[in-house]
């Protein structure tokens, strides 16, 4: 009379080792427990998984209302109102202060006004001003856009 082995419940080399038969989380097909398994202390991320790597990249619109259009390379905020839009103005119709009327300069619009844009000079330079300077900034002081 010979003995025959006890087969196990499962086969060789699948589920995780040192698991008895029959215990919590057992394998299921191709060797993944039942449910989620987590590993013993593990707390998943509050608010889920984000990269630790991942960063913005410079002028990437991050949704902040100070700044409409986004970030210029230095991290200053880009306006609403365009250079180009407003150096054309004041080319065209400086005499009348409408180049800084149109980014909100107000107050030297008007002196634009009375002196009818400096007798033109003022105004020429100005919207020379606008077309190639970087600098150039609206009366909140946000960057004009390019």
């Amino acid at each position: 009379m010979s003995e025959q082995p006890q087969q196990p419940s499962q086969p060789p080399g699948y589920g995780y080792p040192n698991q008895g038969p029959g215990a919590a989380g057992q394998a299921g097909p191709y060797g993944y427990p039942h449910g989620g398994h987590q590993q013993p202390g593990y707390q998943p991320p509050p608010g889920g998984y984000q990269s630790p790597g991942y960063q913005q990249a410079p002028g990437y619109y991050a949704g902040d209302p100070g700044a409409p259009y986004g970030y210029d390379p230095y991290g200053r905020p880009y306006s609403d109102k365009s250079k180009i839009v407003a150096g054309v103005l004041q080319l065209f119709l400086g005499g009348f202060g409408i180049g800084r009327f149109y980014t909100g300069s107000v107050g030297i619009g008007i002196a634009q006004l009375f002196t009818c844009g400096g007798l033109g000079f003022w105004a020429l330079i100005d919207g020379i001003m606008y077309l190639v300077s970087n600098d150039r900034t609206d009366a909140q002081g946000r960057i004009l856009r390019g």
